[in-house]
Parts: structure tokens; sequence; C-alpha cells
């Protein structure tokens, strides 16, 4: 196996010099809620802010634009869930080169209209596969037949050295702000942007605690920090588009593991209701995975007490129609949405009685599908619950037990719950 010599923090200043001029520094902005919230000094790197939305644009900029000439004359070839795809659209828009881009059939049709709009007459979207893993493989294989140049969305030094200025920008701000920056929280989907704000930040700021998260069904740094060596996570959620990738490559683990203190998994749940919360509080519109980081402060809120924490908001290329997944998954996670297979008597008042002997006095059904069945004493019903403030859900369970034993917890069952609900 080739080793690749690691990326440097002087080839990232040396990106900053050349992206400087085309794309947006983004604002470091002192957030006084969440500071008051976890008692710290919280800062957000706003990346949302981007033309594109999204940090993307520095790694696709810069990789393309330090290509050789040659290799780009027959265009040029990229795979993403989305943000990396806007990027390259950009991108090629503005330098007038051509890119076919390969995107999972499964991508937000926000993002994809978002390519289309951004690439205009240069790009061309091709949807294949349901993963970003296979969607990256039909752009391999177009790569080759039509002797193309790929842009690779995280594996790759020209890549992480651009998503890396990000580290840059944070400095030269937290300087100017006088600010000692003691946490840089950022997410990780292949590693390219955690790998390149690690090296530029330990370069420039040992003491800096640098933390990756990711979807806690979908680690793939963190399998590849235990087993050593990059790894497939199998069945990993989608709903973090922007950052649910299988492995991660030998590159960006190899920078990864030699410059970030800490990983963390976030529930998708959090990190649905960060997004909530960010609209709602902030009118900041966050991706999933540009959210991320304000969900990781819970699970760092004792450590992160009087500190400066500066969270990069990677993206927010958010599709409006998901809110309501968004909420619900929020409620899901807080204990207070519930999904019950139960069965009911088929009689009058079986449902006077459920309402009046499970239900609190502030719970309200969301959900309740039946079908009477001739001839049979017991009817199935898929009901779902919101609790009220004041009702505990084991509680909730214990009555929903006497009224039937053998009901069935449809967030236990990934598979029932995918079908029914």
């Amino acid at each position: 196996m080739t080793t690749v010599a690691k990326l440097t923090a002087e080839e990232i200043e040396e990106a900053h010099r050349v992206l400087s001029k085309v794309v947006t520094h983004t604002p470091l902005a002192y957030d006084d809620y969440l500071s008051k919230k976890y008692k710290a000094n919280i800062y957000l790197k706003r990346e949302d802010m981007q033309r594109v939305r999204s940090f993307k644009i520095r790694g696709a900029y810069y990789n393309i634009i330090k290509a050789e000439k040659e290799k780009l004359n027959n265009g040029v070839v990229a795979a993403s869930a989305g943000n990396h795809a806007q990027g390259v659209a950009d991108t090629c828009h503005n330098l007038k080169i051509q890119a076919t881009i390969f995107m999972p059939v499964t991508t937000p049709n926000q993002k994809v209209e978002a390519v289309k709009r951004f690439g205009g007459r240069y790009a061309t979207v091709i949807l294949v596969g349901d993963k970003f893993d296979e969607a990256q493989s039909a752009a391999f294989d177009y790569t080759e037949k039509h002797n193309m140049f790929f842009v690779a969305p995280f594996d790759d030094r020209r890549t992480m050295a651009g998503q890396g200025t990000v580290a840059v920008e944070i400095f030269e701000d937290a300087a100017e702000q006088n600010i000692s920056v003691d946490y840089l929280v950022a997410s990780v989907g292949g590693g390219g942007l955690i790998g390149g704000l690690s090296t530029y930040s330990k370069k420039i700021s040992p003491q800096t605690t640098v933390v990756g998260v990711e979807p806690q069904t979908a680690q793939s740094m963190q399998a590849a920090f235990k087993a050593k060596k990059p790894v497939k996570v199998e069945n990993i959620d989608h709903f973090v588009d922007g950052a649910a990738v299988a492995c991660v490559s030998q590159f960006t683990y190899n920078q990864a593991q030699q410059h970030v203190d800490k990983l963390l998994g976030i529930p998708e749940g959090k990190v649905a209701q960060s997004v909530l919360d960010l609209y709602t509080y902030e009118a900041i519109v966050a991706e999933p995975a540009g959210a991320m980081p304000i969900a990781s402060l819970d699970f760092m809120a004792d450590d992160i007490v009087g500190k400066n924490v500066v969270l990069v908001i990677s993206g927010g290329n958010n599709d409006i129609g998901r809110m309501q997944e968004m909420e619900q998954k929020a409620l899901m996670y807080k204990g207070r949405q519930q999904f019950y297979l139960v069965e009911f008597p088929q009689r009058p008042g079986a449902l006077r009685q459920f309402v009046n002997n499970v239900l609190g006095p502030n719970d309200d059904i969301t959900r309740f599908e039946y079908t009477k069945k001739l001839n049979s004493e017991m009817g199935s019903v898929m009901v779902g619950v919101l609790l009220g403030a004041e009702t505990n859900v084991d509680d909730l369970t214990e009555r929903l037990a006497a009224f039937f034993p053998k009901y069935i917890n449809l967030q236990e069952n990934t598979v029932l719950f995918n079908m029914l609900v």
C-alpha cells in the first residue's frame, strides 16, 4: 500500500492565499443564547453563509483550480450527497468547465435543484444508487471511461487543504477578538473537514481540544479509530445526509488520528432538535450535519463551563419539507412521541376505555390506524401518543401493559416502524 504524506499546515495556508480571493470569509460570531445556556463562551463559524451555503466550496474550488490544465480538458466528475456537488457545480460555472455530478437517488430534492442552479449549463446531474458509496462507484467508472478529472469530496490532499482554510479564518478572527480557543468542534463525514481543521489547529494552537462529531448510526471515523484503520460501517442511517459516510479513507483517518482529540456520536433525534432550536431561537437555517456541533454541547456541558468554544456550522442546505420529520425525531428523542401496536377488543367503548385508562389528562393521540375485522374478537391498532409535560413514559407503558400486555413499542423495532409510521 502506498503511503501518502500527511497534509501540513503550510499547505492549508497556501490554499487560504488562493481561496481568500474567491470564497466568503464567514463570520466567527458570539452566540449569546448558547453561551448563557451552557455557561460558556460559544462562537459559531457560519459556513452556512457561503454562497453555496456550505464549506464544501473551499475544497472543490481549490482542487479544481490546482489541477493540471490538460486533466480538465474533458471536464470533471464528482460524487456527492449534496454540498460537495454544489461546490463543484459553482466552481465549474465560474471557470466554464463541464461537470458531471453523481448523487444518490435519496438526496433531498432541494440539494439536487441547488446543484443544477449553481452549475447552470455547465453541470449535468446523474442520480444513481441509494447511498453515497454507490454514487461514488458509478462516478469512478464514468471518470475512467471518459478520461475525466475526479474531484474527490474528502479523500484528496487539495480538497482537505481547501476545507482546512476554515480553521485559518477561525484563528485569524479569534486573534483579532483576543480569544483563546479552548474547544473547536466540527462534524465528521468522510473526514476532509475535521482533517484540515485539526491539522491547522494543532499547529497554531496546540492547546485547543479538537472534537469531531458523527451521527450515532454512522460513526465511520470512530470505527476507524478503534480498528486502527478505515473499516466499513454497516446499516448506517442517512438522516444526517451530509455526514452519512460508511467508510472514511486512509488519508483522512491518518490526519484525524494524529490531530483529533475526541470523537462523539450524536443521536439523530438530538440533531433534529438542534436544527429546530437554531431555526426557532436564532433564525439560523442549518442542515443536520451543520447542526451536529450544536447537538454535541449537551454531551460536553460539564467540560466547557467557562471555556471558549468554536462550533463550525458547516452547512445550511436544509430542505424545508423535512421539518415535520425532524420534529417527530426530536419528540421521539425526548420521549414525548411514542408509537405502539396494540390490540383492541372489537366492541363498543374499547377506544373510550383506552383513553380513560391508558392516557394521561394532557396526552394526545396523534395517529390511530384501525380496520375492523369480521369474525374476530380483537383488532390490531397502530397508535401514536404525544405525551403531556407531566406524563412519564414508564407510567404510560405500565398502564398500556395492563390494557394489552403484548403491546409492541415501534421505536424498538426499526423494520415495523419504517413500514407503519
